[in-house]
């Protein structure tokens, strides 16, 4: 099992971000992870899909380093600890903008980067940046197609209902061959299509093991759709950290390959518990 953290780019000053992820590359964790907003509404009808109250956990005052700078600080201080976004909206963004960052990302840190990303769901985001909240799911299909011809390395062709794009290259390519992990956020709509499509990985934004047990035998069916290996996927849940080796043993027993625990579960000293579970649970 791999072990991550996230999200090491919230609510923190520069130089904890980088000594977390320090602790966590020292303390044999694999990856850190970060989350992604642009802006924090005041007030916002949008329903959070990931806790009962329908609203994030923070105020508009969270201090959110965007994601790509927060990871090229850590790139820059770490040596083997991987790099991930869980996730990034795609849907609201210039695709080729993101795609030059991650193989950017990708190229500096020696191959370390996953690039999670999303549909997203809060609909006062996209219109401040501009963005039709209308039809995301097929533009986010339409974008992670766009990447990958850019990271190829010929010369891009593609034309779509969203995108004009045609006889140019960027480099520098990712460091990782065909291209760095494409990881896909969410639990909701089309999402086991879209892995099954489109995904290197899975983000699953769950952590019982029966929910998930569930949950990937409806993926299996989407790669069976498909015609692809569901083994070539890698599945990554959230953990808060409790329940030990034999609580982790039963996540593996699903098809886990890695658990990444909120910093927010180890209360205000992370690196006591950072420290916890390498002693406890990743050495033993």
């Amino acid at each position: 099992m791999k072990f991550g953290l996230i999200p090491v780019n919230i609510g923190v000053q520069p130089e904890q971000m980088v000594g977390l992820a320090q602790l966590a590359e020292g303390s044999g964790f694999e990856s850190v992870w970060t989350f992604e907003h642009v802006i924090v509404p005041v007030d916002y009808q949008s329903k959070y899909p990931y806790n009962e109250s329908g609203k994030m956990g923070g105020p508009p005052e969270t201090i959110f380093i965007d994601p790509f700078v927060a990871l090229s600080a850590v790139a820059a201080a770490t040596r083997t600890l991987r790099l991930g976004t869980g996730v990034n909206i795609l849907s609201q963004v210039n695709p080729l903008y993101m795609a030059k960052q991650a193989a950017s990302l990708d190229f500096i840190s020696g191959g370390r980067f996953e690039l999670g990303v999303g549909i997203g769901w809060l609909r006062e985001e996209f219109e401040a940046l501009g963005v039709p909240f209308e039809r995301r799911g097929a533009r986010f299909d339409d974008y992670v197609e766009a990447m990958k011809k850019v990271w190829s390395g010929d010369v891009v062709e593609h034309k779509s209902d969203f995108l004009d794009w045609s006889g140019f290259k960027s480099y520098p390519l990712p460091a990782q061959k065909p291209h760095l992990p494409v990881v896909i956020g969410g639990a909701t709509g089309k999402i086991y299509q879209r892995i099954a499509r489109h995904g290197d990985g899975w983000f699953a934004p769950m952590g019982d093991p029966k929910e998930l047990a569930v949950a990937l035998d409806s993926l299996k069916a989407a790669c069976e759709a498909e015609d692809r290996d569901p083994a070539g996927i890698e599945i990554t849940c959230m953990w808060p950290g409790h329940g030990g080796r034999e609580f982790i043993g039963e996540l593996e027993a699903v098809g886990v390959s890695r658990v990444v625990t909120p910093l927010f579960a180890f209360g205000p000293d992370p690196a006591e518990g950072i420290q916890k579970i390498a002693e406890e649970v990743i050495a033993g």
